[in-house]
């Protein structure tokens, strides 16, 4: 299958991390919930990549089940923040080097925290971006730790 060699492609290649790729047609604003149908997964198991700043301006990264949502106060009370909320689209293409709807946490351009909520690692098989719009990797949970310096946290909430 041909699929596109994104940063993301390139250090999970590097660091030996299997992974099967999924292109699908990226719908704007489709969210988890078209790649879960489109891909017949669970949305539970498509993960979000969420970029964030706290009061001080310091970006970080959430990654988030696709059927929950973060919730912003408890992740603030875990970082000992004031408060933390969303980065503008623009903003984050900035941080990361990929396009909203294609942001992947592997290889992004700006170095950031990485936290990851703890129920991901009860799950067999997650779905999450490769680094382009329509373009979902599937790999094991265990594969973040692997290469990605992460910290787990419980902050999820539902939609």
């Amino acid at each position: 299958m041909n699929y596109p060699i994104t940063p993301a492609i390139r250090i999970l290649r590097e660091k030996k991390i299997e992974f099967e790729p999924h292109i699908f047609e990226y719908v704007e604003k489709g969210g988890t919930k078209h790649s879960s149908e489109v891909l017949n997964a669970r949305e539970h198991a498509v993960i979000k990549t969420l970029i964030f700043e706290t009061n001080e301006k310091k970006p970080l990264i959430v990654l988030m089940h696709g059927n929950l949502q973060v919730s912003t106060k408890e992740l603030a009370r875990t970082l000992n923040v004031k408060s933390v909320a969303p980065v503008s689209p623009e903003k984050a293409q900035k941080l990361t080097g990929y396009l909203v709807g294609g942001t992947s946490p592997f290889s992004t351009k700006t170095e950031m925290p990485i936290y990851v909520e703890k129920t991901i690692f009860d799950l067999e098989k997650i779905y999450i971006n490769g680094g382009k719009r329509g373009f979902l990797i599937e790999i094991e949970p265990n594969a973040l730790s692997n290469v990605l310096k992460i910290e787990t946290i419980v902050v999820g909430i539902k939609s």
